[in-house]
């Protein structure tokens, strides 16, 4: 056992406009299982690159542990081999028996060793890293973001695969993936970092007990200050009074007036003068006891969304529908009926390559979609409501090039309602003069959804949206999806959001 101490950790990227981590003091444990929190942009994958000392910074981390970190890079060469070739070029060391007894522990047999890596699945390929990440010893394990993109039967496998380890910190916004797996958080707030027993649920559970009583506290800040201000200002006014009425009086009207009643006048007025200090140091004091309450509130804000209505129930409706590539021999799915109506939230579900991704494609191109043609033989009826208004998020993010003025202009959007939506999504201003190339996934994830999210539609189609965005954004997307129920088909890998939003669920 050993702890990593981090000691007044200062660090910002050459040429960036603010410090991502500044003046930062914390330690941890390497025997726990700490799941890392935080929304996007605040540092959390930066975190893990400075543990490994890929950057320089200011300020001293200092443990005896060794570091390990997962994704490894699997360069273009090694995808053409088998994995049992280049282990010890992923990891020093590295043993092939132990790597089988991981796998084991995955539920996977020895021979994915022995494929080409091109070859697995995108789950197979995760479950191979994995076990050459854990077949060392005494490493303190960097995971970061293990189950994105993977679904169904292979999220459950990995997710209790991580359950059974520890020595190890987690970057997921995935809450039941964090529920089941850490013991410890290590979170980074909106101005200071916090580490804390339990995993996401008891923190968020604190955090909002502790929201509400920074609340009620700076409620009561405001209150006093507002009544120390009233009353100062009264008495300011009395004692200007007072004070104007030391010297000169007219006998024959102020009959209790002579000229030993100057002293008296002076010293009530220097009474009064005082209690105006004392009450001005007392507003000071409120107001720094006020200064930092809500430095930290995560306090959401409510989201808009403009659907539209269309003229039929049913926008999209297939029956004994079945779909094969022209290049493939086997389908793709056979026999699949359902029907979208709208308010449906409907979620498309099933393990990796079952067809999902192809679906939505399908049903982008008969609704007229601009891109590729696919190349398809389809048996069954399938068929969408004329004039059907699509507003599609896709997973990949690699088109997002240019400034934010840049991609409005091209996507048709109001520059200055898209730029306060992506404030309502905890986009820093500092962003805005960025070039898109420089966001984080998380960020670029965010761009597509505001933008999905200004543009009226009958159908929203959200292709595994949620990859890399932070807790708190998925949870004020969840109440805007309940709040306005418009008609949505998406694919997500997020137990918690498919069971909260879908109305139904499409299995393939």
């Amino acid at each position: 056992m050993a702890q990593i101490r981090v000691n007044n950790l200062t660090f910002s990227y050459e040429g960036s406009f603010d410090n991502i981590f500044e003046q930062v003091s914390f330690s941890v444990d390497t025997n726990w299982k700490l799941g890392l929190i935080g929304r996007n942009g605040k540092g959390k994958t930066t975190f893990l690159k400075l543990l490994l000392g890929n950057y320089d910074y200011q300020g001293s981390i200092d443990t005896v542990a060794a570091f390990d970190y997962f994704p490894y890079h699997v360069t273009e060469d090694q995808m053409e081999r088998p994995a049992g070739e280049f282990l010890e070029e992923l990891k020093a060391g590295c043993e092939e028996w132990r790597v089988i007894c991981e796998l084991g522990q995955l539920d996977e047999d020895a021979q994915l060793l022995y494929r080409p890596f091109k070859t697995l699945s995108f789950g197979e390929q995760t479950k191979v890293l994995l076990a050459v990440l854990f077949s060392g010893e005494n490493d303190f394990l960097l995971i970061d973001d293990p189950t994105i993109h993977l679904a169904g039967a292979a999220r459950e496998q990995v997710k209790e695969y991580l359950a059974s380890k520890k020595g190890f910190l987690l970057v997921s916004h995935d809450r039941d993936l964090l529920d089941a797996c850490v013991d410890h958080v290590l979170v980074l707030n909106r101005q200071t970092i916090e580490v804390q027993a339990g995993n996401f649920s008891s923190w968020w559970e604190n955090k909002q007990r502790k929201d509400q009583f920074v609340q009620a506290e700076n409620e009561k800040h405001l209150r006093e200050i507002q009544k120390l201000r009233k009353a100062a200002a009264r008495s300011s006014a009395w004692a200007d009074k007072n004070e104007s009425m030391k010297i000169g009086f007219d006998p024959t009207k102020e009959h209790d007036r002579f000229l030993g009643t100057r002293a008296y006048i002076g010293a009530k007025t220097k009474k009064m003068q005082s209690r105006v200090k004392q009450m001005a140091k007392r507003i000071d004091r409120e107001i720094e006891e006020k200064e930092g309450l809500l430095q930290d509130l995560e306090k959401e804000v409510d989201l808009r969304l403009v659907n539209l209505k269309h003229r039929k129930e049913v926008l999209v409706n297939a029956r004994d529908f079945s779909v094969r590539y022209t290049s493939a021999q086997s389908p793709v799915f056979t026999g699949l009926t359902f029907e979208i109506r709208q308010g449906g939230r409907i979620a498309l579900h099933g393990k990796n390559g079952c067809g999902k991704s192809t679906l939505i494609k399908i049903i982008l191109e008969a609704a007229g979609f601009p891109g590729p043609r696919l190349e398809l033989e389809t048996e069954g009826l399938f068929e969408t409501a004329s004039g059907l208004v699509i507003s599609y998020v896709s997973q990949d993010t690699s088109g997002l090039r240019g400034s934010i003025p840049q991609f409005c202009e091209r996507q048709g959007l109001d520059r200055s309602l898209f730029c306060t939506l992506l404030r309502q999504l905890d986009f820093d201003r500092v962003q805005f003069v960025k070039n898109m190339e420089q966001y984080s996934e998380g960020q670029k994830k965010k761009v597509l959804l505001a933008a999905s999210l200004l543009t009226p539609a009958h159908l929203y189609i959200w292709d595994e949206p949620f990859n890399y965005i932070d807790v708190f954004s998925r949870m004020q997307i969840e109440k805007l999806l309940l709040q306005y129920e418009p008609t949505i088909l998406f694919v997500e890998h997020d137990v918690r959001f498919r069971e909260k939003v879908a109305t139904s669920v499409i299995p393939l």
